[in-house]
């Protein structure tokens, strides 16, 4: 008797589950339906950077650089100012540029060296310069990222990412250092 009922219990039990996915599957299938889904959508999320390049411009021992002028298609994706640490102020605006390549602008008035290693992901110096506009620029190689670096009295600037040294050099070009 207490197998018959094991039995009927088993069946029961799988019995009341296959009922209750007769009524939750065509209920999930119904609302995928009817629920929007975008795939073409752009999942990098842009961002405004006004705020935050003022404060930092006003807090910074430093000129903060921003672009100014940069042609359609550039969009900033993160900006974030951290005030004097162990390793110096850091200014950080990063872009996905109309090739969607990564470039983020770069400043700290930490050392210079430890700065540049991080920021570029350890790319080496290649002893070649690039000039933009009246400046001149250091040219860094990387596996993951190019670079180019200006050292100024009290602070360093790293334009870098995956971008080419093209379009590095436009972002460069496009800065404008001010202190708020």
């Amino acid at each position: 008797m207490g197998r018959v009922a094991g039995r009927n219990g088993k069946s029961q039990t799988i019995r009341n589950m296959l009922l209750s996915m007769a009524v939750v599957v065509p209920v999930a299938g119904i609302s995928y339906l009817f629920i929007p889904h975008d795939e073409s959508g752009d999942p990098v999320r842009t961002v405004s950077y006004g705020v935050e390049l003022e404060t930092a411009r006003r807090a910074a021992p430093y000129a903060v650089a921003a672009p100014e002028g940069l042609g359609d298609g550039w969009r900033a994706t993160s900006v974030r100012y951290r005030a004097q640490g162990d390793e110096g102020s850091a200014w950080h605006l990063g872009f996905l540029d109309p090739q969607r390549q990564y470039v983020a602008v770069e400043q700290s008035d930490g050392p210079a060296r430890a700065f540049v290693d991080s920021v570029s992901r350890r790319a080496e110096r290649t002893g070649r310069t690039q000039k933009v506009g009246d400046a001149v620029w250091q040219r860094y190689e990387g596996d993951k990222y190019n670079a180019l670096v200006r050292e100024e009295k009290g602070v360093t600037t790293v334009v870098t990412g995956t971008a080419p040294y093209e379009r590095l050099a436009e972002m460069a070009a496009a800065l404008k250092a001010k202190k708020g």
